[in-house]
């Protein structure tokens, strides 16, 4: 009964914040205001019943929160690696004739949850086994976490926190720079569950799949693994899928997850196979390394033997050119594969690749294809001397030991293309009709050789029109589609230029620092630009080092004749606010939440920050009498502690609900 109310629990959470959505980002209805007060009403009624809050449930506000490090913390208890094998054999040998269970080995970031009188008291990651980082408030902002349970004694649990498959591809879909991309889902999810900056791993929709009770006080679980699943489920965690097997029907099991492999959304490496006898699996004790009671099952990679028929080498926007491995035709794990990218040189040369030598090839996790070995060594492929877009000379670089080959030619197609593309896109100058392959062709026909050219198309309008894809109203479009693109912020043009390190959320934070004053910006130094919080000095060199650049002042000075910029009206009378720092924490009544509060802040002159400091205007909680480190940091160094009200009242004037 219980878990049919969770069910519905997520059903309705994912109707409301779709409604939400559609109805305040993206001004349409998709349901009455009746019908969702109806269901509003329903999801609340099922969370007092159940005594569990879902962390995306609309009926509660996860609060932002930066900080400047993520602290560190020692287990319990060492969390020890699995033993592994690739043997189906040994995984029915290693029962012993008992039951077990069987469950995906998911690849994500492992991470240990505690929740204290129902609530979430702390996460912490898996780090080096002995020590994690506390990564609480990132927790809260899990898709599918339950932030508040039924039950009131504490519990520890150890699961993965994840991003699926089609999550990680529409990430990357928004990103147009190639080499900017993330590799795999796994990278992305663990970058994402380590910010420091919980906004950012709540945009990233961060799963959590339970796959292990460590503690529950004065729960009876009968000595049984899947009783502590069931309990795990009652309290509305999502558990890692499982099955309960025995010597005669683990191979039909394993036979089983293998054929959800090809369409399971959640990144996977393997299986767990762990006693269901809870006993007798903690007598077995462990090893050295790994414990007794549990083994891991890694998939035997599908080799397949063929020849390699050539390297190709890819440029992109930076001027790095990636080589990829061509091969003969092979079918791995049920497609046929005939490519594989080799990322750099220092990984070809490891390999001691040949045109025409006896290669085998798997799939990475059973998804992305790569060379496991050269057969014959040749060691004769040949680094190109020459940019294969542009004919230039090339240059290979040593970063961190790794050897990649760099075109030198700042007037590259290849770099041109790829800076087009980011140029045009939707957080760029937003200009749609200009694909990848649309640019490529325009480029190659002389029509563009550097942004401002694309606000004079017109001057090419016959030659468009007669383009294939292309006719009369699609030039239209196109041409209405640039004249609205004139009109742009500076953030978004600083954005477009495709500086390296600098993305839109940057951008913006080097604006307002100065002004939205372009001349300023350009003519600031290192030392000005790495002193504005959350800039550095990696972002601070690589911009200046752009604009130390004369073509690409003189770039920029052609292309903001195109353009009209909007600048924010600052009303410096309403800056009551400036040059004084805050800090918000927990959660809010009169704001939506913190990043609305920080928004207002900021209208105002102010500036919010991470952590509590000497400099600190106030400290603003609306537990004022709580025990929590900021507090206890105010106190310390005697900052004031203001409710919402309080500061409300205070520093912004009589703000109220109606506002």
């Amino acid at each position: 009964m219980e878990d049919k109310k969770i069910e519905r629990m997520k059903e309705l959470v994912s109707l409301l914040n779709e409604a939400s959505k559609a109805y305040y980002a993206e001004d349409r209805e998709i349901m009455s205001n009746f019908d969702y007060d109806r269901l509003y009403d329903e999801l609340e009624l099922l969370e007092k019943e159940t005594g569990v809050t879902l962390s995306n449930s609309p009926t509660v506000n996860v609060g932002y929160e930066a900080v400047e490090e993520l602290p560190k913390e020692q287990h319990e208890s060492p969390m020890l690696s699995l033993g592994k094998t690739k043997s189906r054999e040994e995984l029915q040998d290693w029962l012993q004739g008992k039951a077990a269970l069987l469950s995906w080995k998911l690849d994500g970031l492992t991470v240990v949850l505690t929740y204290r009188e129902g609530k979430l008291a702390k996460a912490v990651t898996r780090g080096n086994g002995e020590v994690g980082e506390v990564i609480t408030n990132n927790a809260r902002t899990f898709r599918n976490l339950p932030i508040s349970i039924a039950y009131k004694g504490e519990l520890v649990l150890r699961g993965e926190a994840v991003i699926t498959y089609s999550d990680f591809e529409k990430i990357n879909a928004e990103i147009a720079e190639e080499e900017a991309k993330y590799k795999n889902p796994r990278n992305l999810c663990s970058g994402s569950v380590r910010q420091l900056n919980n906004e950012i791993t709540a945009k990233r929709n961060v799963r959590f799949y339970a796959f292990a009770l460590v503690k529950a006080d004065g729960v009876d679980f009968s000595n049984s693994r899947m009783q502590q699943f069931a309990f795990l489920k009652e309290q509305g965690f999502e558990v890692v899928e499982h099955v309960l097997v025995e010597p005669e029907t683990i191979q039909g099991a394993i036979s089983d997850f293998e054929k959800k492999t090809e369409s399971y959304d959640v990144p996977s490496d393997g299986l767990v196979l762990v006693y269901e006898d809870i006993a007798y699996g903690q007598s077995l004790g462990r090893t050295a390394k790994f414990p007794r009671d549990s083994i891991a099952f890694k998939w035997a990679d599908e080799l397949r033997e063929t020849t390699l028929k050539e390297i190709e080498w890819s440029p992109s926007r930076t001027g790095l050119i990636n080589p990829i491995a061509v091969f003969e035709p092979v079918e791995l794990e049920g497609t046929t594969v005939s490519r594989a990218s080799l990322h750099n040189i220092s990984i070809l040369r490891g390999l001691k690749l040949g045109l025409g030598d006896r290669i085998t090839v798997y799939k990475a996790n059973m998804i992305i294809p790569q060379i496991a070995e050269n057969l014959t060594c040749s060691d004769s492929a040949e680094i190109p001397a020459a940019c294969p877009v542009c004919g230039r000379e090339t240059t290979v670089k040593s970063i961190n030991d790794t050897e990649s080959l760099y075109c030198t030619n700042p007037d590259c197609a290849a770099k041109k293309i790829k800076a087009f593309t980011l140029f045009v896109s939707r957080d760029a100058m937003n200009i749609d009709g200009l694909s990848e392959a649309t640019l490529e062709k325009f480029i190659g026909m002389g029509f563009i050789h550097e942004f401002a050219d694309l606000f004079h198309l017109s001057a090419h309008k016959e030659q468009i029109v007669e383009m294939e894809g292309f006719g009369e109203k699609s030039y239209a479009n196109l041409e209405a589609s640039i004249e609205k693109a004139r009109k742009t912020t500076l953030p978004r043009l600083i954005y477009s230029l495709g500086i390296a390190n600098i993305g839109l959320a940057n951008a913006k934070m080097l604006c307002r620092q100065f002004d939205y004053k372009l001349d300023a910006l350009m003519d600031a130094d290192v030392e000005a630009l790495s002193a504005i919080e959350g800039v550095g000095d990696v972002i601070a060199a690589a911009f200046v080092d752009y604009m130390a650049q004369s073509e690409n002042r003189d770039m920029l000075s052609r292309l903001t004749e195109e353009l009209e910029i909007e600048v924010p009206v600052i009303d410096e009378s309403s800056l009551s606010l400036s040059g004084l720092s805050f800090v918000v924490t927990g959660s809010l009544n009169h704001y939506a939440s913190r990043n609305e509060l920080k928004e207002e802040i900021e209208r105002l002159g102010g500036k919010v920050t991470g952590s509590v400091t000497s400099k600190t205007e106030c400290l603003i909680n609306n537990d004022v009498a709580s025990a929590s480190s900021k507090n206890k940091k105010a106190k310390e160094l005697e900052v004031p502690i203001l409710s919402e009200e309080e500061f409300i009242q205070k520093y912004v004037g009589g703000k109220n609900d109606a506002d």
